[in-house]
């Protein structure tokens, strides 16, 4: 539960902190486009603070953390969200400079999805055993 809860701080910490980078940035720049730095701050919260502490619930109630595919979860999770926010910021910043994404941004974006993919189906895997446990003793 802690490394959930820390997961859910760190995310927290940077998406207010890529959301001061895109206003600092466009502010010094005296233009406010929309691109891909904009909404780096969101996916910070949404897909990292948001979703850590809704799998922190689902550990409080169902003890999901000693299945192999929660730490499967838990580390793709993580990678795949840092490796997409991070091309991200990579690209936003290209895009205020007056450039635009090639080939080797959208394939690395590529690789944070694919892994936040395969990271949401270990959490559902890992979600299957306890649901089933949690029903039979109702049932009992």
């Amino acid at each position: 539960m802690k490394q959930l809860w820390i997961a859910a701080s760190t995310y927290a910490g940077l998406g207010l902190a890529s959301g001061l980078l895109y206003r600092t940035l466009t502010h010094k720049m005296d233009v406010i486009p929309p691109n891909q730095l904009s909404t780096t701050h969101t996916h910070f919260l949404a897909l990292g603070m948001l979703m850590m502490l809704i799998v922190l619930a689902l550990e409080a109630t169902l003890s999901l953390s000693g299945s192999r595919s929660f730490k499967v979860f838990f580390l793709t999770y993580n990678a795949g969200l840092v490796i997409t926010a991070g091309v991200m910021v990579w690209h936003g910043i290209i895009e205020l400079g007056g450039g635009s994404g090639g080939a080797m941004i959208a394939g690395i974006a590529g690789i944070g999805h694919i892994l936040l993919t395969v990271a949401i189906v270990a959490l559902l895997v890992c979600l299957k055993a306890p649901i089933q446990r949690h029903l039979a003793a109702k049932e009992a």
